[in-house]
């Protein structure tokens, strides 16, 4: 590179990238590397920018891995890095932004470097790469068998003791990639890496002792958000807001990255907008969430998941358990609001599932807080954008609300939170709902949509078991709520109803035929009898425990009485009929008495006097929902 660079078209035939990567091996101690790192550099703005890159490089990595085991160039740009930031946080006191541009300039060819080794060959020729010096060909040196480590060790203590600022965002920001890139390996294997080198030097030795500040520094820098410094600002040349150079190679990385995170699925990125506030943000994110799914070590757990799962609040006196080296504590009112704030993207979804499954303190405090519904509503966008997202943003927003649901306090709590004009849900106009009716109503359109798009029997299990959890503690449900809640029921009705006139059919064309094998009917009619057993068992558990508080769902139910007709007889749905049977026959009897043309609202007020004067130990307990659906964990 050198000062003479600026535009990818010239990095093929630039000087100092050609020595970097010849024949003649170079001392850490030789001017060049002076010239090499002294250069400013137009970055990339979109993936053709970055593609060019990656292709007027190419040949420089490929040399450079053809000709290091004879030159050790790799090692000693490494140890030159590493010789600058001894002082580098004293050059950030200083403002020293030469010393502080050159390490950063190093850092970058290291990364850049870095990610074509890693996608070329195994960690073993890896970690070679990094003992060769200039010494006969093929030869290396015991005593720098440790310089991989020396760097994850030097990049991890750059995160967590140089003070970030606008001269140093950006070599922050590409010391956290250059770990994302470190931990890219896995992208190459199809087998989960359970012996990785990398993964031992990160668990094990030099690098254990920073746990816990690098995880606090990670989220930290989650929660505030920095954006990128404005240009001018930056300790190099920069064109754009998006971030550096390394972040915008990096990110294919970490998508790659995110990839594996999700099952395997393509996983949505944050958006843009998102990344060019805070790319250092993005990419802690990212590194933290890599770091706590590492695989445990045969005799050590993970050290980041033990972190993960064990920092307080800064409010919290507590002692710590000394069996947990790790843990730490952060602000958790911080923590939260930058949860609400990022539900976008599935990476943030991620953390928060991870920490209200894994972190009990976390867990705790958010079920008690009195503004839940900033938590909850973004969740709830992510289900009704459902076409939208990838299915693992889904499952992931899906899990969380059946951790909340867990929780009866939660439960209660959401019928008491009122929504004014919810501008999202198209469906119907509404000035005024509960958060509990809310919930209830964007569940339901899941189930929908799943049965006719998607048909996935996860999501259906999940959403009815969510709605499970809840049914007991509902409370005033809002009229088109309860409407909802038996027009899934009808739905789910017409479909059993077209299965069984399907196996019949088929069953009376198949007689004196034996060519053709029949359609399995019969476990299709068991899978929507499972779901229908379902709904009724939830709308059982409304009207037994809290029939008087839910007058139209009463009203709902009287006016398609006649879908449950069919059910009342039906072998596998006898039991769960009794009640809802009791409640329509005892409320039509009243409205009867009544006389006829009543109005809707006379309707209601005869519905509310009926349900105290029911006998509650008339309704028996029927239903077989358990204490609460276990969570199924992803």
């Amino acid at each position: 590179m050198g000062a003479n660079s600026s535009s990818i078209s010239e990095l093929p035939e630039n000087e100092y990238l050609k020595k970097l990567a010849g024949a003649e091996p170079i001392s850490e101690n030789d001017p060049f590397w002076n010239q090499l790192l002294s250069f400013s550099f137009t970055t990339p703005t979109n993936s053709a920018d970055l593609k060019l890159l990656e292709e007027a490089t190419i040949s420089v990595c490929k040399s450079l891995v053809e000709k290091n085991p004879r030159t050790g160039n790799l090692g000693s740009l490494v140890k030159v890095f590493l010789s600058r930031t001894k002082e580098l946080k004293i050059s950030a006191e200083c403002q020293n932004h030469l010393f502080i541009w050159q390490a950063h300039n190093a850092l970058f060819i290291i990364c850049c470097l870095l990610k074509v080794f890693i996608s070329r060959m195994s960690e073993e020729e890896l970690q070679l790469h990094f003992t060769y010096e200039d010494k006969a060909p093929g030869s290396y040196g015991t005593e720098c068998e440790d310089l991989i480590e020396e760097l994850l060790c030097c990049l991890i203590q750059l995160i967590v003791e140089i003070p970030l600022l606008d001269i140093t965002y950006s070599i922050s920001l590409e010391a956290v990639t250059t770990l994302i890139v470190f931990l890219s390996c896995q992208l190459f294997h199809k087998e989960i890496l359970r012996e990785s080198i990398i993964h031992k030097y990160l668990m094990h030795g030099r690098c254990v002792p920073y746990t816990s500040r690098l995880v606090k520094t990670l989220l930290y820098n989650f929660i505030r958000q920095e954006r990128s410094p404005p240009p001018g600002t930056h300790v190099f040349q920069q064109q754009t807001d998006g971030g550096g150079l390394l972040y915008g190679i990096a990110s294919g990385v970490a998508t790659g990255l995110w990839t594996v995170f999700t099952l395997g699925g393509v996983g949505s990125k944050a958006s843009p907008q998102l990344e060019r506030c805070s790319p250092l943000a993005n990419q802690s994110l990212l590194l933290l969430l890599v770091l706590a799914n590492l695989t445990d070590a045969p005799d050590t757990p993970n050290p980041y998941r033990q972190a993960i799962m064990s920092f307080k609040n800064t409010q919290d006196s507590t002692a710590f358990s000394s069996s947990n080296p790790h843990a730490f504590q952060i602000n958790f009112n911080s923590l939260y609001t930058a949860l609400c704030e990022q539900q976008k993207s599935d990476q943030a979804t991620l953390l928060l599932y991870t920490l209200l499954h894994q972190n009990s303190n976390v867990r705790t405090y958010v079920l008690a807080r009195t503004d839940i519904e900033n938590l909850v509503l973004p969740i709830l966008e992510i289900l009704y954008h459902v076409e939208e997202r990838n299915s693992h943003h889904v499952y992931m927003a899906l899990i969380i609300l059946l951790i909340l649901t867990e929780d009866d306090g939660f439960n209660r709590s959401i019928h008491e939170v009122i929504l004014k004009n919810i501008t999202w849900y198209a469906e119907r106009i509404l000035t005024e709902i509960s958060l509990g009716s809310l919930l209830i109503l964007v569940v339901i359109r899941t189930i929908q949509y799943n049965m006719t798009r998607t048909r996935d029997k996860y999501l259906h299990t999940n959403c009815l078991a969510a709605l499970a959890n809840m049914s007991a503690q509902f409370r005033s449900l809002h009229q088109y709520a309860a409407q909802r809640i038996i027009s899934l029921f009808s739905l789910l009705s017409k479909k059993h109803n077209k299965v069984l006139e399907q196996a019949t059919q088929s069953l009376r064309g198949s007689i004196g035929s034996t060519d053709s094998p029949l359609p399995d009917y019969a476990q299709d009619l068991n899978v929507i009898e499972e779901v229908i057993r379902m709904m009724l068992e939830i709308i059982n558990s409304c009207l037994t425990n809290s029939l008087h508080h839910n007058p139209n769902l009463v009203y709902a139910l009287l006016y398609k009485r006649d879908l449950f007709e069919q059910f009342r007889t039906h072998p596998s749905f006898q039991d769960i009929m009794q009640n809802i049977d009791l409640v329509i026959s005892f409320f039509s009897s009243r409205l009867e008495q009544a006389g006829a043309e009543l109005s809707v609202e006379r309707v209601l007020e005869i519905i509310k006097q009926g349900a105290v004067a029911l006998p509650k130990d008339r309704l028996r307990n029927a239903s077989k929902i358990p204490a609460k659906q276990r969570v199924l964990v992803m």
